[in-house]
């Protein structure tokens, strides 16, 4: 591993190959769910639009603290990183109103169209048909 790269935590993709080693990146950690997801230095890869899906596809709050999430949960969470990151991938990552976001050769995402949660507020969930509501947390948007 390069220097650069040795504070990152394993690859999201490649480096969690099971729900397991999941609960084992999350024992005992305090902090909530989502932002481990983001902490780059616990799980590398997952970003804020794709932290939003990946807990909607596995039905756990944002809030919940990561170490108590138990079996259940985390037998849900491994699949939904593998599925949210590897669709995402395949549809050239979100390119939202801005456009900001391009993969290499420079052409806009399209991921964004399958978001069920994140840039919906407002509008019913697919899943309960409650308008889902969006909070701040640690000054990033849920």
């Amino acid at each position: 591993v390069p220097a650069e790269l040795a504070h990152l935590g394993p690859d999201a993709l490649e480096g969690v190959p099971d729900a397991a080693s999941l609960g084992r990146l999350l024992a005992g950690r305090r902090r909530r769910i989502k932002p481990m997801l983001l902490d780059q230095q616990v799980i590398a890869g997952i970003g804020n639009i794709y932290a939003d899906e990946i807990l909607w596809a596995a039905r756990i709050g944002p809030d919940r603290p990561a170490g108590a999430l138990g079996g259940a949960a985390l037998r849900r969470l491994h699949p939904a990183i593998r599925a949210t990151l590897l669709a995402a991938i395949a549809h050239r990552g979100s390119s939202i109103a801005d456009e900001q976001y391009r993969d290499l050769a420079g052409v806009v995402g399209s991921y964004q169209l399958h978001h069920q949660a994140y840039g919906r507020e407002g509008r019913p969930c697919a899943r309960c048909g409650r308008p889902i509501r969006r909070v701040s947390d640690g000054g990033r948007s849920t």
